[in-house]
């Protein structure tokens, strides 16, 4: 077969060929409408109160990674897309598919921090599913997690809803969960300042519903990092977005490995961060309320819209130069969620 008849791997990054597969060749077959893109949750319309529901599937390796493992991650994945949709989580589901010769510890190990995770956002995983292949056929031990959840009051998230100035906002570091699963798949020796972002968002979320009405946009920047999220908030849109790289946080032992490796942490993954395009006039209010958490402490306004540049992201360099972030074309950090 020619190379466009297959698929390659970086269909799975999250990156241009993945949003082009969506559209092209699953949304189209489902009837799904999607004239402001597609969200990272469904909303199920019912009288007193709307539904939210999502599906995720998650194959990282290693399965287990400083900071995390692979059953906290599945939880935290799903209950991220039902918060940054405006939902609270109310069940999950989880699903397994174990290859034959996996150690029982490992997938102890998984379940019990599902478990964990899950308790911890008072969410029951409540059904589930377990297939065993052969050795060969999978990678050790794939998860896929399924939530409902509950809208909450007040947001209205719709692109469409966008003005000139509106902040960009972010609630911590970028790039950790993609540098902490490369440094341990690739045995590197780096310091354990190191770990994975993983973890719930929606305290995050629920901080912000004060000022729910000011919010335009949320994604979790997970594949393809925050260059994704803010390519897709730009795709089509009358606005661009404007960008700081020095208003950018990382951590000092995140930025140190992808220095090394010539990578640009704007591109990596994040497990447990909420990228948000706010009212000008409430994003210092909502910066408080994340900071005022624990895991919203490293929050920051990273840029703005702009007319200019309709449709792109500009960043302003550090050495006060401009260019452009385009959506990334692959991943280098393949099986990081």
């Amino acid at each position: 077969m020619k190379n466009d008849d297959i698929i390659p791997l970086e269909l799975g990054a999250g990156g241009r060929l993945a949003a082009e597969w969506i559209r092209d060749e699953v949304a189209s077959r489902f009837a799904v409408a999607a004239p402001d893109g597609l969200p990272d949750a469904a909303r199920l319309p019912r009288p007193g109160g709307d539904l939210l529901f999502t599906t995720d599937g998650f194959v990282v390796q290693p399965p287990v990674f400083p900071g995390g493992d692979i059953g906290s991650l599945a939880v935290h994945g799903t209950v991220n897309d039902l918060a940054v949709s405006g939902g609270r989580v109310r069940a999950l589901s989880l699903a397994m598919v174990i290859e034959e010769g996996t150690p029982k510890a490992l997938v102890r190990r998984a379940l019990d921090s599902a478990r964990a995770a899950a308790e911890a956002v008072g969410a029951p995983i409540v059904t589930g599913d377990t297939k065993v292949v052969r050795r060969g056929q999978c990678d050790g031990l794939y998860l896929t997690t399924a939530g409902i959840g509950e809208a909450m009051p007040g947001f209205r998230l719709d692109r469409r809803r966008f003005e000139e100035g509106d902040a960009i906002l972010v609630s911590g570091t970028l790039g950790d969960h993609g540098m902490a699963v490369m440094a341990a798949r690739e045995r590197l020796p780096v310091s354990d300042a190191l770990q994975s972002d993983s973890a719930p968002v929606l305290e995050l979320v629920e901080a912000m519903r004060p000022w729910a009405a000011a919010v335009r946009f949320m994604r979790d920047p997970t594949r393809g990092g925050a260059a994704a999220v803010l390519n897709e908030l730009a795709e089509g849109a009358p606005f661009g977005a404007e960008v700081r790289e020095a208003d950018l946080p990382y951590r000092p032992a995140a930025r140190a490995l992808a220095e090394l490796l010539g990578l640009e942490l704007i591109r990596v993954a994040c497990e447990g961060r909420i990228l948000a395009v706010v009212a000008e006039s409430a994003a210092g209010d909502i910066l408080s309320a994340w900071r005022a958490l624990p895991r919203g402490r490293e929050a920051r306004r990273i840029g703005r819209l702009t007319r200019a540049n309709a449709g792109r992201v500009v960043m302003e360099t550090l050495v006060g130069g401009r260019r452009m972030v385009d959506r990334p074309q692959g991943e280098p950090l393949p099986r990081i969620c």
